[in-house]
């Protein structure tokens, strides 16, 4: 009996990606192939890749060429958002196999199979349709997944188009998977022992328009679920807060208290310049409005910088409306043309270097933002969701609370997937450090047996 071929598979970008990477492991797994770690040596290679930079498409061709480099004769699928917008520029690249975009995932063994017969190079990409289903893609059994927090998409599509986004064309139209199949996944996620679950997708507040229902709606059917310790969501835009959703996000102690809500910039004439259908002032009363609600919950933000005619005082608008709304962190990127989209061709366009020294302003501003919502906890004791081991520091556990603070602690034993809790002593970069409480200390002598 010949061994199972052997695949690899690696993603770029966001959570979306991540839990489709989990999808697409299922699909070989079910197929009788062995997924192994990338790079390692593979007969297949599934390269996941991410658009919304051009950062992100250079990226992705490294990983390419990398899995190519890894095993000349191996089978390259390359797959995701990237693939969508740009396969004919992936198989021009010698070595590529396969190419599928952002739909008929599900037929990518079926693709990679005939690709071993001699088939390929095959292009699989398809555009979307207008009124096209929700694809799902299968979980990967019990015993292959990790055990602390699992991603479970709940839509796909964005019909916002930003004008400067490129992922509108790369995902197509909103798709919202059906309430009974996401309720179904938690269940069994939570019979798993899964303390965290995380909503994700490309447009999660608009989740449920294409059926007759919305976001408020899943969150009072899935908080009603017994045995759900913690539901994290994913990014939500400003015009997604209708008062229902404001009520449950902040009344149910299961919602972790951590939103995550782009700014992409304070001044209101370039958010109109962005497509962005909010002002500064609209973004602060929301801040203001949650945090009044819950008062210690965490506020995150993306902030864009160097959009097309951001000048100095455009730049300034952003800080202050981001001191004013008193936010604990930041995700900082520069603004990159994306073909297609129309603010590749507007005027104005900020030179390089200016990017570059606006992000490294916000980005100082990001670490002490950050620090001083951290000095809130020191001397509290906090529920910390156990995620990893630190490879460098043996015996030094990483994990998160639920308002996503991270932790580090000592412990001898290995406490994946507990939630514990820990006394928060002192601050070092991003992280807390902190020690087990007693409770905690129970807890790791009955695990080590």
């Amino acid at each position: 009996m010949s061994s199972p071929r052997r695949v690899a598979l690696v993603s770029l970008g966001c959570k979306v990606n991540q839990s489709e990477l989990e999808g697409l492991k299922a699909l070989f797994y079910s197929a009788g192939y062995q997924i192994v770690p990338f790079p390692e040596e593979a007969d297949v290679y599934v390269i996941h890749t991410c658009t919304v930079t051009h950062i992100s498409d250079r990226k992705s061709r490294q990983l390419i060429r990398r899995a190519i480099r890894a095993n000349p004769r191996a089978v390259i699928a390359v797959t995701g958002c990237y693939a969508q917008v740009a396969a004919p520029e992936i198989l021009s690249i010698p070595g590529v196999d396969v190419v599928v975009g952002t739909k008929d995932r599900c037929r990518l063994v079926e693709l990679v199979e005939e690709a071993f017969k001699g088939k390929g190079p095959i292009n699989g990409v398809r555009p979307h349709s207008p009124r096209e289903a929700f694809e799902e893609l299968p979980l990967m059994p019990p015993s292959r997944r990790q055990r602390t927090r699992a991603l479970v998409k709940i839509q796909e599509g964005c019909e916002n188009f930003c004008t400067y986004c490129i992922v509108p064309l790369a995902r197509g139209p909103l798709r919202s998977r059906p309430l009974d199949s996401i309720r179904a996944e938690v269940q069994k996620l939570i019979e798993e022992n899964c303390k965290e679950i995380v909503l994700t997708g490309v447009h999660i507040g608009a989740y449920g328009r294409d059926l007759g229902t919305n976001l408020a709606t899943l969150l009072k059917e899935l908080v009603k679920l017994k045995g759900l310790t913690r539901l994290r969501l994913g990014s939500l835009d400003p015009w997604d807060f209708t008062p229902e959703l404001i009520q449950i996000i902040t009344e149910e102690e299961v919602i972790c208290p951590h939103y995550h809500i782009p700014l992409q910039s304070g001044d209101n004439r370039i958010l109109k310049s962005m497509g962005r259908p909010y002002t500064s002032e609209d973004f602060l009363e929301l801040i203001f409005r949650l945090r009044n609600r819950r008062p210690r919950a965490a506020f995150t933000s993306d902030v864009m910088v160097g959009f097309p005619g951001e000048g100095e005082e455009e730049f300034q608008n952003t800080i202050k409306i981001v001191k004013e709304a008193a936010l604990n962190d930041l995700h900082v990127f520069s603004f990159s043309p994306r073909p297609g989209t129309p603010a590749a061709s507007f005027p104005h366009q900020v030179p390089p270097e200016v990017k570059k020294e606006r992000e490294k302003q916000l980005l100082e501003l990001a670490r002490w933002l950050l620090k001083r919502y951290q000095r809130q906890f020191l001397g509290e004791t906090a529920m910390v969701l156990v995620e990893r081991e630190i490879p460098e520091q043996p015996g030094i556990w990483l994990g998160r609370t639920d308002n996503y603070l991270l932790v580090a602690f000592p412990a001898g034993t290995d406490l994946k997937g507990e939630l514990l809790p820990v006394k928060l002593q002192r601050i070092q970069g991003k992280t807390i450090w902190g020690e087990l409480e007693e409770k905690g200390r129970e807890q790791e002598k009955s695990l080590s047996g």
